[in-house]
């Protein structure tokens, strides 16, 4: 680290600033200036992996070789009973690094960022910081009651203000006999210099210094207004005759030895980290030893995720950390500087603003702004990354928390594109969050993974993932009048049996085949519209849950679409919910185990009058208030919504989706989900059966096939139909409930579970149940043909009707149908 020029030169020659102590002093720190009303000057550390890209192995082995010294000097015994606290945000990272060397000791960091649920520890101000409030939020709420040392980590030592007023709190709640503070440097004045020993006597505690160098800065008269003048100065100077400025007013995006560079569209490639389950994202709750272990145990398979996914001819790569999250990025860009030939550094963003010029003796060269991504607890703000732009790396992996990956991390003027405008290959990996309070069951464990293709469903393996269990050797079916008698006479649920395979005639199946041809560009907008929709409004890495059978299609369109056009992987499973009995809890159990329910999206097909939708509210209430578990949206996303149920979807047009004309066969030949107590224990999925014998009739990847085929054409036509959604007011009117009712009392039925709106529902009456009568509107064209054919077939007639809100809608009384079921998926009786 012998630079030619140091890089505190610019500001030491025009303040009057001197470093002076150790030899090395100048190598570990740079100076800079910012604006702030207490201290206009920033010592710069070249080796904490914040402001500075550094090597990873540069930045852990100062922290790990403080931890080291902190042991030696406690002993083995007084180690063991050691706690570490490291300060936001500069210091997260060093301070867990200090707890790895200490050996056995638990770390905690501060944090600014409020926890709803955690109850806080402890709280402090710091100085001289841009962002003062400090928040102790430990999961375990005795962490820091114990009798052992403290070891207290920041980047410097100063004034010491910051550590001795955390010192003191935490000495009035939990006294003890030995405090060690840690720190890169020790820059106290020499005024400041017996404050340490006064405190300790003050508190009758011993308190040790431990730091890698020491020194001072000798600041003339006047320092601080000379400073702000300078910074105002260069402010003006970088901002006039040009948009793009390289003071504080960060909207233009850079500054510096970059500051003509335009952020670009382009997209963040995503790599999936495969984080290790029940390790926390760092120490904002507490950070054990076992935990360490674990997170050992797993780095090398992270790296080798990452390194699959740089490009291979990265030679010089960034790992870049996010505010408070230093410590998961530093030991990724670790592992990964060993397994890569490229050139590894690491460094974070941040919330502090500092100035950035081009010169080789000023430590900030150059800075990307970008809005705060996290939902800040005070508010929006603008955010900074330091010494990115400019500085030639051909990759960076943007490590960041799942708090943080919102749409303004996915924003025109987020981070993601500010990397993009400076580096041509820009990857996210996200750590998931850790929540303290969030269940840690046994349950989940017990629970099979997902049932994929081949072996269940004639689906890829990555298309969807089946949260159910294979029922394909068990007897299921039974003749629809039968079927209908048991249900009657016995009380039986619907879900406790299947239906017989409906086998399309040649003319159905043609029927099939010309819908699909006429309806693929309208499905692939529909699709395009409704995933738009998702990643803008839910989230920007969605992990999609079809509701089986209907909505699966629909799920793998929209996954394909999302890689399609963005080059989002996204996670797809498909989960079972019977009416009257709710969704497959031991589905929703795995999927809190494995993914953050926040990032949830249930889709199915269409709508009708909206039974489903309502069901699912109900079971996700009462799934959350049952297992403590939240997050969950019980919000539906669906193709169509002609009954006006939900805010997500495509259109809310009622025309035929040609996967609502077959059963299994457009399914992956997956039967109807099965729920009955003999067949589906306590810790069991619902079950599904697997058609193997139908594959000659199989067209479910034919469906897929032309649907994505017309990705392309409507790629446009989707886009602005999700900008004008995005714009309108969706609120559900629930018009399709209300028709249906009317319908219901009209038609003498009384129960509107036996009135089912729109095609796709009419079409599955036709298929599963004996029906009474379909009512059409009144010159509705080819979206009915294969719903006449069926009921020619079946004998059921059709009855045109001038006002109908749907393109159709299918009945089924009592009176004329044994067994027609009602809310509770019981029989409904006359």
């Amino acid at each position: 680290m012998n630079n030619v020029v140091w890089t505190g030169a610019w500001v030491a020659e025009r303040l009057g600033v001197e470093l002076v102590g150790d030899e090395k002093l100048s190598d570990l720190l740079g100076l800079a200036l910012r604006r702030n009303p207490k201290r206009a000057h920033l010592l710069v550390s070249n080796v904490l992996g914040k402001h500075v890209p550094q090597s990873p192995s540069v930045v852990y082995g100062y922290g790990f070789a403080l931890g080291r010294r902190v042991r030696d000097l406690l002993g083995a015994e007084e180690s063991r009973a050691a706690v570490v606290l490291g300060y936001a945000e500069t210091a997260t990272g060093l301070g867990h690094c200090v707890a790895d060397g200490v050996g056995l000791a638990p770390y905690l960091h501060s944090t600014r960022r409020p926890v709803p649920g955690v109850a806080g520890a402890g709280g402090f101000e710091e100085a001289h910081s841009h962002a003062t409030s400090h928040l102790l939020l430990p999961e375990d709420p005795d962490l820091l009651a114990g009798s052992g040392p403290l070891v207290l980590v920041d980047d410097e030592f100063s004034t010491g203000n910051t550590i001795l007023n955390t010192i003191r709190d935490l000495h009035s709640r939990y006294p003890r006999e030995r405090y060690v503070v840690v720190a890169l440097v020790d820059m106290r004045s020499a005024a400041d210099t017996g404050r340490l020993d006064e405190f300790a006597r003050e508190i009758g505690a011993r308190v040790d210094l431990v730091t890698a160098a020491s020194g001072t800065v000798r600041l003339p008269e006047g320092v601080l207004e000379k400073g702000q003048a300078l910074v105002a100065e260069h402010e003006t100077a970088g901002s006039s005759g040009s948009s793009v400025s390289p003071g504080f007013s960060g909207s233009s995006g850079s500054s510096g030895s970059d500051a003509l560079a335009q952020p670009r569209p382009g997209r963040a490639g995503r790599v999936e980290l495969g984080w290790p389950r029940g390790v926390p994202d760092g120490g904002r709750h507490g950070f054990t030893p076992g935990q360490r272990i674990r997170l050992d145990g797993a780095l090398p398979a992270l790296a080798a995720r990452i390194a699959d996914a740089l490009p291979d001819e990265a030679r010089r790569v960034l790992v870049l950390g996010f505010e408070e999250l230093m410590y998961a990025p530093l030991r990724l860009a670790r592992e990964l500087e060993q397994v890569v030939a490229a050139e590894v550094r690491y460094s974070t963003t941040t919330r502090s603003p500092v100035l950035a010029l081009d010169d080789p003796g000023y430590a900030i060269r150059s800075r990307l702004v970008f809005p705060a991504h996290d939902n800040p607890d005070d508010g929006p703000g603008e955010r900074y990354a330091y010494n990115v732009a400019g500085a030639g790396f051909d990759a960076v992996v943007a490590v960041v928390d799942s708090t943080a990956d919102t749409p303004e991390l996915h924003a025109e003027d987020g981070l993601l594109a500010q990397l993009a405008a400076h580096t041509p290959n820009v990857l996210l990996a996200v750590v998931p969050s850790y929540v303290p309070g969030r269940p840690s069951t046994e349950r989940p464990s017990m629970l099979s993974e997902p049932l994929r293709g081949p072996a269940f469903s004639s689906y890829a393996p990555e298309d969807v993932g089946w949260l159910l269990q294979d029922l394909s050797d068990v007897t299921l079916e039974a003749p629809t009048e039968e079927r209908e008698e048991a249900i009657q006479s016995g009380g039986a649920h619907y879900a406790e049996s299947l239906p017989v395979e409906y086998q399309p005639s040649a003319h159905y199946q043609e029927l099939f085949h010309a819908a699909l041809g006429t309806s693929a560009a309208r499905i692939a907008q529909a699709v395009g519209a409704v995933t738009e929709l998702v990643l803008a409004e839910r989230s920007p890495r969605p992990v999609l849950v079809s509701l089986a059978r209907a909505g699966t299609p629909v799920g793998v369109l929209m996954r394909r679409w999302a890689k399609d056009r963005h080059g989002l992987d996204l996670p797809h499973y498909a989960v079972s919910i019977v009416r009257g009995r709710g969704i497959d809890a031991n589905a929703l159990r795995w999927l809190a185990a494995h993914h953050d329910p926040a990032d949830i999206v249930f889709v199915d097909g269409w709508t009708g009058k909206g039974a489903i939708t309502r069901e699912l509210a109900d079971a996700i209430r009462e799934f959350e208030e049952a297992e403590g578990v939240t997050g969950f949206d019980p919000e539906i996303a669906v193709l169509a919504d002609p009954g006006s149920c939900v805010r997500t979807y495509g259109t809310r047009e009622d025309f035929l989706i040609p996967s609502a004309c077959l059963n299994s066969t457009v399914s992956g030949l997956i039967s109807r989900t099965v729920l009955r107590a003999d067949l589906v224990g306590e810790h069991d999925f619902h079950g599904a059966k697997f058609y193997r014998e139908l594959a000659g009739s199989d067209v479910s990847v034919d469906f897929l096939d032309a649907v994505t085929a017309r990705f392309p054409d409507v790629a446009d036509a989707a886009g602005a139909q999700a900008k004008e959604l995005l714009a309108a007011d969706r609120t559900p009117t629930w018009e399709g409930w209300r028709a249906v009712e009317r319908i219901s009392e009209e038609y003498g039925i009384h129960d509107v579970n036996l009135v089912k709106p729109g095609v796709g529902e009419t079409t599955r009456v036709l298929l599963r149940r004996v029906p009474w009568k379909i009512l059409a509107r009144a010159g509705a064209g080819a979206d009915l043909d294969h719903v006449r054919l069926l009921a020619e077939q079946r004998g059921v007639p059709v009855e045109e009707v001038a006002e109908l809100p749907y393109t159709c809608v299918g009945l089924i009384h009592p009176q004329y149908t044994r067994g027609a079921t009602g809310a509770d998926g019981r029989a409904v009786n006359a």
